[in-house]
């Protein structure tokens, strides 16, 4: 069972860090990877299933937030910046 919840929360993990790489932005793109992994770092030691429940439905919604942001952003692309 704890394997399983393993493989679903890299399974997340994974989508999220996907989703934000699609941001057109870098500084949207940047600031997406940042806030992913830092919250899965601050959420590494969490072992309670409810609260690990709690957090994959936060997750879930974040992604979604996320595929809603980039579909916004590639309809209204800007310039590319120097970075990019």
């Amino acid at each position: 069972m704890a394997a399983s919840r393993r493989g679903q929360v890299m399974s997340l993990y994974k989508l999220l860090l996907r989703g934000g790489a699609e941001f057109p932005s870098y500084n949207y793109r940047t600031y997406a990877l940042r806030r992913v992994r830092d919250a899965f770092r601050a959420n590494r030691k969490v072992e309670d299933p409810e609260t690990v429940q709690r957090l994959m439905g936060e997750g879930e919604q974040m992604l979604a937030l996320i595929q809603r942001q980039v579909s916004i952003g590639k309809m209204y692309e800007t310039q590319k910046t120097v970075v990019e």
